[in-house]
């Protein structure tokens, strides 16, 4: 089965479409392509086919799209649901955002949250109105024997939702986080704990990014369920042609010139991340800081770049985390400063060219999450780099499975283990950086996002 032809249609189903619009002088709606590893990842792989993508209508210009039922942009056929603004907000804002990926990514501080009152029960409930309404659109819309893609932990009620409709389709869910085990599911209410997992149960198959994602899936399942469905183990990988793509920008090539003049002969230690509170930046600025006290020969001759941009910035959790990066920052820079040397360089501005740059320039790539389903940043980083950059790699990122044999690996709680594994990657002798980073660069392309999507489809037959 192959994804540009595959035998049977093709349904994908996300929260967030391939397309966003904006209104042109007539007030008619304008597509342009979104941006997201899904969307950079699977896009290509079906613009110009008959695939449908059903997504939420996210803007007052998406919802005019809305309205016109299935429309094609950029070569996809899309059909955007223009939802309840309030309910839907509701299932987003706190369900998703502010419940499943604490939950998944082991987030919550315990002695404070969560805490489950009536207001949380109509937000869960609004999350099920939110998932029978794409339920309803994928009973509606969905060719006959269609294979229908359900993505993430927006949509886990689908298929439970649909019910038995449409015998004739079948149903396959991904999941881009990490999954939480019994314990961290546990901090859940009991009956919906037991809903979100009967939800994705009735997909024909669970798939997920690591075999460590989908063993915890099936411990939960089997611990509050009694049985676990089947599941499957498909890691996203980077999209090779749209990084060369974005390399061969001139904005990009503007980038990497500002910052051959930023760090000079320095060397350059970089992260690019959103301010995510699983993302762990504050204890990457946490160890730069420590590197700089413990290890003073690296004073003045090393530039630490964080190409950040914010997130979630609706949770007040999101915003006191915003602001104590931007306080880690000001205190590294003012205690290590000379006339002649900034030791962090940080852009908060989301400017994608430069982020590739910075890739593209760094010596050490840092890439320390408490928890991720995958981290696509660590594959795109070894792709682009022409320095034989080293990476520095939490073992509770996703990718450490893939990639681990070539990073060095550190527990993403250890500040000191991580200051002594950036000196390390700055110290390396250059045959071993030029292995390493030959290695990782194997291992990063050893798949594609067409792979991905294959076994996807193969997981429905």
């Amino acid at each position: 089965m192959s994804p540009t032809s595959p035998d049977r249609p093709v349904v994908l189903v996300s929260n967030r479409g391939p397309v966003s619009f904006t209104l042109d002088d007539d007030g008619e709606p304008r597509g342009r392509r979104g941006a997201g590893g899904l969307v950079s990842g699977l896009a290509p792989l079906v613009a110009g086919t008959s695939t449908r993508w059903l997504a939420a209508a996210l803007t007052p210009a998406d919802r005019v799209a809305a309205e016109r039922g299935l429309v094609e942009s950029d070569g996809l056929q899309v059909r955007l649901l223009a939802l309840d603004e309030d309910r839907f907000a509701e299932a987003y804002d706190v369900i998703c955002n502010a419940t499943l990926w604490f939950v998944h990514h082991g987030l919550f501080d315990t002695a404070h949250r969560p805490r489950y009152d009536a207001r949380w029960r109509t937000a869960w409930d609004a999350y099920r109105e939110v998932n029978r309404a794409f339920a309803d659109a994928v009973a509606a819309d969905a060719p006959p024997d269609a294979v229908v893609l359900v993505q993430d932990y927006h949509l886990c009620l689908v298929a439970s939702a649909l019910g038995d409709r449409r015998p004739d389709l079948t149903l396959v869910h991904f999941s881009h986080t990490p999954f939480a085990g019994p314990d961290d599911l546990a901090r859940l209410p009991t009956a919906a704990a037991a809903e979100l997992l009967e939800g994705m149960a009735a997909h024909q198959a669970c798939g997920f990014h690591t075999e460590r994602w989908a063993s915890r899936f099936t411990q939960s399942c089997r611990e509050v369920l009694g049985a676990a469905p089947a599941t499957f183990v498909a890691p996203l990988a980077a999209d090779p042609d749209d990084l060369a793509g974005t390399v061969a920008r001139p904005a990009t090539a503007t980038a990497r010139a500002e910052l051959d003049r930023l760090v000079g002969d320095r060397r350059f230690i970089v992260r690019v991340d959103r301010i995510e509170l699983s993302k762990n930046v504050l204890r990457g600025f946490q160890a730069f800081d420590d590197l700089l006290d413990r290890y003073p020969r690296w004073r003045e001759r090393v530039v630490l770049g964080a190409f950040l941009y914010p997130s979630r910035e609706g949770l007040p959790e999101y915003l006191a985390y915003r602001q104590e990066v931007e306080t880690a920052i000001e205190a590294i820079n003012a205690r290590w400063a000379t006339p002649s040397w900034t030791p962090v360089l940080a852009d908060l501005a989301d400017d994608y060219p430069l982020s590739v740059a910075a890739l593209q320039r760094s010596d050490v790539l840092l890439v320390n999450p408490v928890r991720d389903g995958l981290n696509l940043v660590a594959k795109e980083g070894p792709l682009v780099n022409d320095r034989d950059g080293v990476l520095v790699l939490s073992r509770e990122a996703g990718a450490w499975p893939e990639l681990g044999e070539a990073a060095l690996g550190i527990n993403p709680f250890d500040v000191a283990e991580t200051a002594d594994a950036l000196v390390a990657g700055l110290e390396m002798a250059d045959e071993e950086r030029a292995g390493r980073a030959a290695r990782l660069r194997a291992l990063a392309g050893a798949r594609t996002p067409a792979d991905w999507l294959d076994d996807q489809l193969a997981a429905a037959t």
